[in-house]
């Protein structure tokens, strides 16, 4: 099997990490194969980022060729809609993975993310899978994604200490980690702090694996039918969608 895991980002380091996360979760006959976009912006965080990074998912998609799966690795789920309307394979987003798998282990979860600017597009996601009652509270550890790249930086202790904060008010049952560039943190700060701690790449990474074991693809019947084909204009022209 072969998993196509784009980080939509353009931060070489953090699609090593996100690489070596989903191989570590992974089956050991799946091949992982992570990649991201050369244009775009460095880190999403916010609306205004994830506008720049879509046509680059697309672009990843088509260059890397036949996959069996594919994993998008930013918590926002960005682009998510978009690469399930490109293919009829499975198209699977780290935040709605992780989502789910938390409401299978625990009666109510929280979630801990960079900064308070990603908070409103995590809940918008939460609200839309319809799973918003089960979330306690959507928590940001007031850390830059890029911080998370850093050697020496105190990012793991901020999101350590909200995932403290988390348990004690929210009491919440479980941890999810609301960011791609958390991936190998969820192990330790499980361990530390006695509660599932979820990575949404591992997450996503299993639920592919799933399925397509299962034969189960992307329907193309109503919002993730092929686009229609088109010529489009200008700088998007490499993007039009062709007939099917």
């Amino acid at each position: 099997m072969r998993i196509l895991v784009i980080n939509p980002n353009t931060t070489a380091s953090m699609t090593d990490k996100i690489g070596t996360a989903a191989q570590i979760a992974a089956s050991p006959t799946t091949e992982i194969v992570a990649v991201n976009p050369q244009d775009g912006p460095p880190s999403i965080e916010g609306y205004y980022d994830e506008v720049f990074v879509v046509p680059g998912i697309i672009a990843e998609m088509a260059k890397a060729g036949a996959a069996d799966a594919y994993v998008i690795a930013c918590f926002d789920d960005t682009g998510l809609e978009a690469a399930r309307c490109a293919t009829e394979m499975p198209v699977i987003g780290i935040g709605e993975a992780a989502f789910h798998l938390a409401t299978l282990i625990a009666g109510k979860f929280s979630v801990v993310t960079t900064l308070a600017r990603s908070i409103p597009a995590i809940e918008h996601n939460l609200a839309k899978y319809g799973l918003a009652s089960r979330c306690a509270k959507v928590r940001a550890s007031d850390v830059a994604v890029l911080d998370l790249e850093l050697p020496g930086s105190d990012a793991r202790s901020r999101v350590s200490a909200e995932i403290a904060r988390a348990i004690a008010e929210d009491r919440a049952e479980a941890i999810v980690l609301g960011c791609a560039g958390m991936a190998d943190l969820a192990h330790a700060l499980s361990l530390e702090h006695g509660v599932p701690v979820l990575d949404g790449v591992a997450c996503a990474v299993r639920l592919a694996e799933t399925l397509s074991a299962l034969g189960l693809r992307t329907s193309k019947v109503g919002g993730y039918a092929a686009p229609l084909a088109k010529r489009f204009v200008g700088y998007y022209a490499p993007w039009s969608p062709k007939a099917r």
